[in-house]
Order: structure tokens, then sequence, then C-alpha cells
């Protein structure tokens, strides 16, 4: 019997912070969870607890590092693991120039030799899963030799999970925004190495907004790994739940929301946490649902008002209910 595929949310900078994960998992009782990128210098010269920081309810989440000194992302490997953490993940696909001029992300795909004794170091210093996200190719290097070599490479020194974005990564001229869009997708290729290394764990992502894909490609692949579209349209979670694992959603969008406001105020007491820093994630609850507007509309605003605090989250249910009594009735 073939195991179940794994589902992921990707990693994405400024947006799958910890409060953001605490509102998927309520979502997605199943789906596996990643930080944004923490790089090696924030553990080891920044607040580290900050970054470190999540809630026992995200189980099963990965802390995704970036960095290139084995030396560091051992030591660094070793912190994560310690706090619990269920996988650490190294990001080789990143293509912001930020990113590059840290020589990692995207353009370590040119150093698989670099990345092997990454990850070597990473498995030596930890009992925990540490596995590879990368994109198909850089620039020129667009064929299935290059990914190949790349793949071949890093597994050699342990690595047995490759999240592979099936779009090639432009290093200069364009945006992260761009590199997530202009490149074309080849699941196919990505296909191709799962074929040639079944002994590996290939995981797809970029581009996938239906859960049609998501079972054409999990009989194929060992799971697909959703971006955007589980942040603008979050209850597509609760989507996938149902299609792939069978399970019914155990919140609807109004309890998911009223558990928020739980969430936000223990925040608040614990962290000192701005309402607003919560509420960013959760517009796109009743993404296509009747009262979105209303609902958009409040979190839009009522956050960032002086002395805001969790009671905003009602005030925006309000207003979505009202509006949706409102159409009902015209």
């Amino acid at each position: 019997m073939k195991d179940l595929p794994e589902i992921s949310v990707a990693p994405m900078m400024d947006w799958t912070d910890r409060h953001c994960r605490y509102f998927h998992r309520l979502i997605a009782p199943h789906v596996r969870l990643y930080t944004e990128m923490i790089t090696t210098g924030a553990l080891l010269h920044g607040d580290r607890e900050r970054f470190l920081r999540f809630d026992e309810s995200e189980h099963p989440v990965a802390l995704q590092l970036g960095g290139s000194e084995p030396e560091d992302l051992a030591y660094c490997a070793d912190i994560v693991a310690r706090s619990g953490y269920d996988e650490i993940n190294l990001n080789c696909g990143c293509p912001s120039e930020r990113v590059q001029k840290g020589a990692f992300g995207a353009c370590l795909m040119k150093e698989p030799d670099l990345v092997s004794d990454c990850v070597r170091a990473m498995i030596g210093a930890v009992d925990i899963p540490v596995s590879v996200k990368c994109r198909i190719g850089i620039d020129e290097q667009d064929d299935f030799a290059f990914l190949d070599r790349f793949v071949s490479i890093v597994a050699n020194a342990g690595c047995e999970t490759f999240i592979i974005h099936a779009r090639k990564a432009w290093l200069q001229g364009l945006s992260p925004k761009k590199n997530r869009e202009v490149p074309p997708l080849d699941y196919e290729r990505v296909a191709a190495i799962k074929n040639k290394y079944p002994e590996l764990r290939i995981i797809l992502n970029g581009g996938i907004t239906d859960t049609g894909t998501i079972l054409a490609q999990c009989d194929r692949l060992d799971g697909v790994m959703i971006g955007r579209e589980a942040y603008s349209n979050p209850y597509f979670l609760a989507e996938i739940e149902q299609a792939v694992f069978g399970n019914e959603p155990l919140l609807n969008r109004d309890e998911i929301a009223r558990k928020m406001v739980h969430y936000a105020q223990e925040q608040a007491d614990k962290y000192g946490a701005p309402i607003k820093s919560i509420t960013r994630h959760i517009l796109g609850l009743y993404h296509h649902q009747a009262g979105a507007k209303a609902w958009k509309q409040a979190l839009s605003t009522l956050p960032y008002e002086d002395g805001a605090g969790p009671e905003v989250i009602e005030a925006a249910l309000e207003a979505k209910n009202k509006a949706v009594a409102t159409q009902r009735t015209a």
C-alpha cells in the first residue's frame, strides 16, 4: 500500500511566521508547515528565541535555514533540533539579490559539492531529517542534466528529500515575484528525477492551486508543496485535507475566526504581539465567500487604530455576518 503523500505549505518570507502557521494548523491538521527562511546569521547573532518560537500545535513543523558555511549550518541545525522542530530544510531555491549577496539560496545550485558538504555537516549534527529545497535550474543552466547532477551529488551526502520548485530561477533581471511567475513550469522534469531516483522523496512545488492537480501529481511523486494559494486562499487547505486525507474540516471558517481571537489575546498577554501582526495572515479566510469584502475591509483598517486588540477580529466577523444578511434580504 502506497504511503500517504506529504502535503506542505511552502516557506514564504514575511508570510509563514508562527502566527500564520498557527492559523494554518487550525485549518489543516495533517499538512506539514514550514517557517520562513531563517539565516544562520540570525540564529548566531540575533534574537534566537524569537526566531525559533513556535506553538506545539504546529507539529509537524520544519525550519528552513539559509546559509552556505557547513560549520555554521551544522551548529544552527543542532540548535533547531534541540528546539523541537521536526525537520530542517536548506534553502537552495531563493533567487533574491539579498540572498545571493549572502552566497546562498538558488545560487548554491551552481555549487553542488558545497551543498553536499553543508548537508553532510547538518546530517552529522542532528537526528531529525535534513531536506533541500531547490529549483529545476538557474539562468542558462536549465536542463535535466544540470538538475540531475545537483540531486545526485547532494543525495550522496545523505539527503533523502528534495522539494523542487518546477521553475528555473533567473539570478539577474527578475524580481523574486517575477521568478515565481515568468519562468515556465516543468512538472515533467521533476517527475523525471523521481523516475531516476525512486528511492528519494521528491516533493513538487510551484503553481499548484487545485486539488485535482495535487491528486494527479501525488500519483507519481511523493507529495506537493503549496505556496501562494495557501496564503491568499487559506481554506484551500481544508479542501486538501478532504481530497487527499479523507478528513472533513474540523472547524468552519467562523469557528476558526473565533479561535484566532483567543490566540491573539494569548499572544498579546504573553509576548505583547500587536494585533496587526496576526490579522494580516487571516485576510483571505473568506476568499470567494459571501461577506469576504466586509471581512477584509475591517481587518485592513481596525487593527491599525490606536489601542486595537483581539476584539477587532470579532468586529470583522460581525461586519462579515451583517454583509451576508444584507445580501440575503436584498
